[in-house]
């Protein structure tokens, strides 16, 4: 008989060009060897070219597909990722208060990689009240940590790690600040914990590839959080490794006219 595998949840929003959202995460979900389910709060009309559209999904549907879920389902894990608007971060801090999700990571998605906004800016106070300090872990990109500080956008390895450590005093466990959209021949992250910081450098691939890879490196960090990965550090080493072999997979891929997506299937083949 199979033991069950563990279950990693995403709360985010929709994207049916399938290279970010909640269809990004569930394929990361997958590929790292965990059941992975899903709640739902927005709809999204997009490509890999830009976003057309948002629709939100209720707040009472939101609590209901949470509340059955939690009835039925044991999770060991959950990453929030698109929430769009103020009522819908509020509505997901509350949820993530009344139910045991397990450790809880935030994904601060702001913005499209095509550049088009995903969070009413009225939204942001509320994003670092009420949901942030339930985070075991948040993974904002140069821009987003520069915002929910409301400082200029760090362009040095010091200005990261200061920024880091000033997110962490809003109450997260850790931070993850993406080095990601800088410049230069490596790409650095770095991680602010109780213990101090720490630097994840590697190679830049030079893809336009890079849809969706926020939400699929938050992904992997909640699944290694569910496959009962500690401590932090680990967590986020074996996402990265995995991110890293997705972007570098998918560099040659040739889906859609814009940013396309990454190989989230990759290391699934590298074990058949």
């Amino acid at each position: 008989m199979i033991a069950s595998p563990p279950v990693a949840l995403t709360i985010a929003g929709s994207d049916p060009s399938g290279g970010a959202g909640i269809q990004a995460d569930l394929k990361t979900f997958t590929a790292l060897g965990v059941y992975g389910a899903s709640i739902i709060t927005a709809l999204t009309a997009q490509n890999t070219q830009g976003v057309t559209g948002i629709h939100a999904v209720p707040q009472d549907f939101i609590r209901l597909q949470a509340d059955t879920l939690a009835a039925d389902i044991e999770v060991g894990a959950v990453k929030t990722g698109m929430l769009g608007d103020r009522a819908t971060v509020d509505t997901v801090a509350g949820l993530l208060s009344k139910h045991d999700f397990g450790p809880v990571v935030v994904d601060p998605v702001m913005v499209a990689t095509s550049g088009d906004v995903l969070l009413a800016p009225d939204a942001v106070g509320t994003v670092v009240k009420r949901l942030i300090p339930r985070a075991h872990l948040i993974t904002p990109n140069l821009h987003e940590a520069a915002h929910l500080l409301g400082e200029p956008i760090a362009t040095s390895l010091a200005e990261m790690e200061g920024q880091a450590t000033r997110l962490r005093q809003l109450g997260p466990g850790a931070v993850l600040v993406k080095g990601g959209h800088g410049e230069g021949v490596s790409a650095t992250d770095v991680l602010a914990t109780a213990d101090g910081i720490e630097r994840f450098v590697a190679a830049r691939i030079a893809t336009r590839n890079t849809h969706g890879t926020g939400c699929t490196l938050s992904a992997a960090i909640a699944a290694e959080l569910a496959r009962g990965t500690s401590p932090i550090n680990e967590a986020v080493r074996r996402a990265k490794a995995y991110l890293t072999d997705a972007i570098r997979s998918g560099a040659g891929y040739a889906i859609g006219r814009g940013h396309g997506p990454v190989d989230h299937l990759v290391w699934i083949r590298d074990r058949t």
